[in-house]
């Protein structure tokens, strides 16, 4: 996210239906390369969990161990050069996966009780960079396909992925609270 004042994709108030509630933290790549391709009202993003553990949960020992974990891993290069849709939700397809995936998994292997998107989705959303998720399923194919004809000039695109950054549900907004750097290759 670009502005702390901004919704992330996917992740909309309660009041929107999405279950998020105060103290609801997320582990999200920032894709500013996207932002102009984004119609969804947020910052272009990678979601790599959601949600994490509330907010209260994160002491010094929590941070520390984050700043291992995604120390641990390279710095990588996702690219964006197809799109795909879930229902209701177009969005880029960020390749390779594997990266993001690893991060997860890493991730929910330390803290298990972290269920991707609460478990509502079976198997879990694979990694994905929200662009629309405003269009009804009367006008979603026509819309989405008019929007994906508009956008494809535009790609491909990278991102060369050197942070993660963890932010946090107030309420009303997500903030950004932490930022963590991925390692490097040697």
């Amino acid at each position: 996210m670009t502005n702390a004042d901004e919704q992330c994709p996917g992740h909309e108030s309660a009041q929107d239906g999405w279950p998020d509630v105060p103290g609801d933290t997320a582990l999200t790549i920032k894709v500013p390369e996207a932002d102009p391709l984004v119609r969804a009202g947020f910052p272009a993003h990678v979601t790599v969990l959601y949600p994490f553990v509330h907010e209260s949960r994160l002491d010094a020992a929590a941070h520390r161990e984050l700043t291992a974990l995604f120390a641990g891993h390279d710095a990588f290069t996702l690219t964006f050069a197809e799109f795909a849709r879930y229902p209701g939700v177009l969005y880029l397809d960020p390749w390779p996966h594997a990266p993001v995936t690893a991060l997860a998994k890493d991730l929910t292997g330390r803290w298990p009780d972290a269920v991707p998107y609460r478990g509502i989705f079976e198997p879990p959303l694979a990694p994905h960079l929200t662009v629309a998720n405003n269009e009804g399923p009367a006008t979603q194919d026509a819309a989405y396909d008019a929007l994906q004809t508009e956008l494809a000039p535009l790609l491909p695109l990278s991102s060369h992925v050197r942070a993660v950054h963890l932010i946090v549900w107030d309420g009303a907004r997500w903030h950004d609270r932490a930022v963590y750097r991925l390692g490097h290759r040697r």
